[in-house]
């Protein structure tokens, strides 16, 4: 590889990850000033649990991601199954604008639109009653499932279809042969929407602060109000946990999606 190439290539890296380098290390830092270097120390990991609003606001971050996820990837692998199986159809474009506009629209638009729908639907019908959990997870619901389209609609439209007409030859049902046949063939796409549905929905801040109300303060809205005022070191411990955990999940997607490809 020529010299520039190479120099190019280590620039790029530590542009990107010179920053999450310099946040682990100051996550050990002892000093109670977390821009300030005061020695090695892993006291501020221990403060971190017992930090009831930090673990208060992980939990609810990590419900919302959990139920968002699974209901984005429930809606979207039935759009995948749509835009695939039905060929072309009436509203085949306006349905897949529709399904692909989250992709392309600015948080700040689907967080402003989502609340304004949430007010109205609550003095018309009266739910949902106030803004919380329910009203976060179905926003993210709604950024998500484009997200897990893109991730399962490919993989369905390469998936051999011999064998679902075996399977329908041999008897079984369209049902049967979803679950017996299709759904374990595209489940390594599957699980990596998934994977890729709730790591958005436990990063998101913006679409989450128009749509939470009292007691539903998510980790991003509790992390950002904190470095607001100042950097404080159990923030970097925390952030070093979430960058393990995020790290661990990615390459656990990576994983399933070199499986997937061999695979096929």
């Amino acid at each position: 590889m020529p010299r520039f190439l190479k120099f190019s290539l280590w620039a790029g890296f530590a542009f990107l990850y010179a920053p999450i380098v310099v946040l682990i290390v100051y996550s050990f830092n002892a000093s109670r000033r977390g821009s300030v270097w005061g020695g090695f120390s892993t006291h501020w990991y221990g403060e971190l649990f017992k930090d009831e609003q930090i673990l208060e606001a992980a939990w609810v971050s990590l419900k919302v991601g959990v139920y968002s996820a699974t209901g984005a990837v429930i809606l979207g692998v039935l759009a995948s199954l749509s835009l695939v199986r039905f060929g072309k159809f009436r509203g085949r474009s306006l349905f897949s604008g529709l399904v692909s506009a989250p992709l392309v629209m600015p948080e700040v638009i689907t967080g402003i639109s989502l609340l304004l729908l949430f007010i109205s639907l609550e003095q018309l019908i009266g739910w949902p009653a106030g803004r919380g959990l329910l009203t976060i997870t179905i926003a993210h619901i709604t950024f998500g499932t484009a997200f897990v389209i893109v991730v399962v609609q490919p993989r369905l439209a390469t998936k051999d279809q011999s064998l679902e007409e075996a399977s329908r030859d041999l008897g079984a049902g369209p049902v049967s042969t979803f679950f017996l046949v299709t759904l374990p063939v595209v489940a390594p796409a599957i699980i990596s929407a998934w994977l890729l549905a709730f790591i958005l929905s436990f990063d998101d801040l913006v679409i989450a602060s128009f749509t939470a109300g009292p007691g539903s303060t998510t980790l991003p809205m509790l992390i950002f109000s904190k470095v607001k005022i100042a950097v404080s070191p159990d923030v970097n411990a925390l952030a070093t946990l979430i960058i393990l955990g995020v790290a661990i999940m990615l390459i656990f997607a990576l994983l399933l999606r070199r499986t997937d490809t061999n695979n096929s």
